[in-house]
């Protein structure tokens, strides 16, 4: 059973072990609330898991710690288990989805631990854990599902508590379900009166439905980019605490989540992975009731792939108004372009790439598309030149992302 002594014993183990990371008002990244960042993205090995994991090994016993430890992991446990395993001299062979970040395998690697990949996702990995469990006695080490690991996530909560003693709400991002169960658990025993709000990727809701449907449900398939939180079936432990502790989870989406990483790069100077910016972007879109709210967003982790990076920085630009595509009907004459140039100056706007296509079939052999990419501040800038152009004459066909 988890216990507040059990947490408070656990910050005690981690005490030279994790960071005590920085909680960060960032006044940025919301007009209507009062935002800090609760910046476990800076931890030792990038996310919030070091804690559970590590905590976890170091209640072993040594008849445990000699079989070997196995784990799976979309790859932030992953790195927390292999660092605690090798501090501890245990061996460590950790099941990875084959399509975790290159830089969360290769960093698991680094940390001296055995990686396996397992076609699918994260529960795919977990099936094969447990069998090669079974056929090697190694010890399994749960990344949500356990109650010392819960344990060394809640720590994270009486960290929130100590840092900042006005906090109204704390929002969390939920994959199986541990790091918030910790954190719900730890803050409602000792300030019941703040608020605990859950957060999923839409195309990972697992929990969300479950708590909706009143019982645990097993997605039949995840997809998102925030793979630290794409997780098919939620924790029997941790289904059961949410439920008590947690007062609302909501989801947000693919362009949401992007918009909320490029915001931290850009506005915070922070890079956050997918999972990591969930919370942040359930306050950018208005997804909770924190308006005039001292808020702790708990920015889970960093640890994101560099090439995924630049895709979700071209998404969050899109979606924030920040770039867009045009494409225009001209009549192809001398002067069309200089025009239609003028217009997006005027504007303010500015003109990155430009292509004429005089090949559709469907067009008249006069005509041409006029393909612009367009660097903008935001959506009312958009519309402001789609405006603009229209008023002039020239036709806009389509925009596409």
């Amino acid at each position: 059973m988890l216990t507040l002594d059990k947490i408070y014993h656990a910050a005690f183990v981690l005490k030279n072990v994790a960071r005590r990371t920085d909680l960060i008002y960032a006044s940025k990244l919301s007009q209507d609330a009062n935002v800090y960042l609760k910046t476990e993205n800076l931890q030792v090995t990038g996310s919030f898991k070091l804690r559970g994991a590590y905590y976890k090994i170091s209640q072993l016993s040594d008849e445990e710690k000699a079989k070997g430890i196995i784990a799976c992991s979309a790859g932030n446990h992953a790195q927390g288990v292999a660092m605690a395993a090798t501090e501890n001299g245990i061996k460590s062979i950790i099941c990875m989805p084959d399509g975790a970040p290159i830089s969360k395998v290769e960093a698991t690697k680094q940390l001296g631990a055995e990686v396996v990949l397992v076609k699918g996702a994260y529960d795919d990995a977990s099936v094969r854990a447990e069998e090669i469990q079974k056929e090697t006695g190694a010890t399994f080490i749960h990344p949500f599902d356990d109650d010392e690991v819960i344990a060394g996530q809640g720590t994270i909560g009486l960290e929130i508590l100590d840092q900042l003693d006005t906090v109204d709400a704390v929002i969390v991002p939920i994959g199986g379900g541990g790091l918030i169960s910790g954190v719900a658990f730890a803050i409602k025993n000792l300030r019941p009166d703040v608020k605990v709000y859950g957060v999923q990727a839409a195309g990972s809701p697992s929990m969300y439905k479950s708590i909706g449907e009143g019982r645990s449900i097993t997605l039949d398939e995840v997809s998102t980019f925030a793979d630290g939180i794409a997780v098919k079936h939620p924790g029997d432990i941790t289904y059961e605490m949410v439920q008590k502790y947690v007062d609302k989870i909501v989801t947000v989406s693919e362009d949401e989540i992007a918009t909320a990483v490029l915001a931290l790069i850009e506005k915070q100077k922070l890079i956050a992975e997918g999972a990591g910016a969930v919370s942040v972007a359930a306050v950018m879109f208005n997804k909770l009731p924190v308006k005039g709210k001292n808020v702790v967003c708990l920015v889970s982790g960093g640890n994101i792939d560099v090439n995924i990076l630049n895709r979700v920085i071209t998404r969050g630009l899109v979606t924030s108004g920040r770039s867009s595509n045009l494409m225009i009907a001209l009549e192809d004459k001398p002067g069309q372009l200089q025009e239609v140039s003028e217009i997006v100056a005027r504007c303010g706007g500015n003109v990155v790439a430009v292509h004429h296509d005089r090949s559709d079939a469907n067009m008249a052999i006069s005509s041409c598309f006029l393909k612009l990419a367009l660097e903008t501040r935001d959506m009312a800038q958009i519309e402001e030149i789609k405006n603009e152009l229209t008023k002039e004459g020239f036709k806009l066909v389509s925009e596409r992302v």
